[in-house]
């Protein structure tokens, strides 16, 4: 009998993919989804590597036959001032923009680990003496 009422009785359907707030920042991910989900993967595109941080707004899309694996896929844009082709990454207080015709860069610059300054003033050295 329980076999025949199965189909009787819908699932309580889950959206395929949800707005949420991360809650444990890294990869994996904790994300509160209504309730707290653990241990979300993190995708991003290929070369790029990135790791939410707590209170990060993310969309999740949920994978497998009944949505039971989760994929923090990403966060809304937040930079409305770009222009068509153009491409900023930031993290943190850091970002580069890649625009039509120039090349911006925000934050502390390091070269192989070193200030760039540092790096400047000492070629800078050798040329004068």
């Amino acid at each position: 009998m329980w076999t025949a009422e199965r189909n009787r009785n819908p699932r309580a359907c889950e959206p395929a993919a949800e707005l949420g707030a991360v809650t444990l920042g890294g990869d994996p991910a904790g994300v509160s989804l209504g309730g707290e989900r653990r241990w979300i993967n993190v995708y991003s595109p290929g070369g790029y590597s990135w790791r939410p941080a707590a209170g990060d707004r993310v969309l999740v899309l949920k994978t497998g036959a009944e949505g039971e694996v989760p994929c923090l896929l990403g966060t809304p844009q937040r930079d409305t001032e770009l222009g068509p082709g153009e491409v900023r990454l930031r993290g943190g207080e850091s970002a580069i923009l890649l625009g039509r015709e120039r090349l911006e860069l925000e934050g502390e610059l390091y070269l192989n680990g070193r200030p760039l300054r540092d790096v400047i003033r000492e070629i800078v050295k050798a040329l004068l003496s």
